[in-house]
């Protein structure tokens, strides 16, 4: 490979780049293209749908992709920094967390629309507990990352590593948590099995709602989503897990697939599938049908939790 006209070997390349590898430019470029677009019409939404919680996690998401994919951008130019490596394997690792705490406020919302009897936890504790832990897991993985990049000696680094798989790992297992959580609570509802009494459900929360396209739409965006944000936590305790030196961290194509793209894939999925829109409709619909036995309230604003 050709390197500002100089020839250098795959060896040469391995020895000199802390990647490993020089990243390919245009991949760079493209990416942080799409990071800033997606952060852009993230911040136009949430204004437009005054929806504030936003800012904190899906475009603070964005935002921190767009630097690491910026620091990305400059080691293709200048491979041999340290400098903007370690932005880059901090802030990559880091940028994906306020996104997964977006989910976790979006199943409390959802939760809140169909029916808190079918749930284990309330939509407001669904907010305070798994944001509380994607926030523990965001510090875990801040440390190891500032250790990471301030370390002297390889086995300093590898102490910063091995701290952020440890943020990695337990924000793997939140979502794991989360997920089954949220599988629990669907099951419950289109077989209608309360996880209370069905009195004290009917007593406590009405009658049981219907369903209504938007809401589906927001389901299905909800669990693609997560899907993508899972496998891309996978992906990274497998390359922490592998060391500075390992396979995986080497392979580029690696990280383009199953960080970059599939962060990407997930955060415009909520540009495109927005909760302002598709869980702004009223709480219960109006539909008259034999199903239904009263007339239900509208839903309380989308900054309810």
């Amino acid at each position: 490979m050709s390197y500002n006209g100089t020839t250098l070997t795959t060896q040469q390349i391995w020895d000199l780049s802390p990647y490993h590898y020089i990243p390919t430019k245009y991949v760079c470029i493209i990416f942080v293209a799409l990071y800033g677009v997606s952060a852009l019409l993230h911040l136009t939404q949430a204004i437009h749908y005054r929806m504030w919680w936003l800012f904190p996690t899906v475009i603070l998401a964005g935002a921190a992709e767009t630097l690491g994919w910026s620091a990305r951008l400059w080691s293709s130019i200048n491979f041999l920094a340290n400098t903007p490596f370690m932005i880059q394997i901090s802030v990559t690792i880091i940028a994906p967390t306020p996104l997964v705490a977006a989910n976790f406020i979006i199943l409390g919302r959802i939760v809140h629309k169909l029916g808190a009897r079918y749930s284990r936890l309330s939509p407001k504790w669904y907010t305070i507990i798994f944001c509380g832990f994607d926030i523990v897991s965001l510090v875990i993985q801040a440390i190891g990352g500032g250790v990471a990049s301030s370390a002297d000696t390889q086995s300093g680094s590898a102490f910063g590593a091995n701290i952020m798989l440890g943020g990695i790992a337990s924000q793997t297992v939140f979502i794991t948590i989360y997920v089954i959580f949220g599988a629990e609570f669907f099951w419950r509802f289109l077989n209608d099995r309360p996880v209370r009494g069905e009195a004290a459900s009917h007593k406590l929360n009405g009658p049981r709602v219907i369903m209504d396209r938007q809401l589906k739409t927001m389901i299905l965006a909800l669990s693609f989503n997560t899907f993508c944000l899972y496998v891309r936590a996978v992906y990274r305790l497998i390359e922490l897990s592998d060391g500075w030196n390992g396979t995986v961290i080497a392979t580029q194509i690696y990280f383009n697939v199953f960080d970059g793209a599939m962060v990407t894939l997930a955060i415009y999925t909520l540009n495109f599938f927005h909760p302002g829109r598709l869980l702004n409709a009223p709480k219960y619909t109006a539909l008259e049908s034999q199903e239904m036995v009263g007339k239900y309230p509208a839903a309380s604003s989308t900054d309810a939790v």
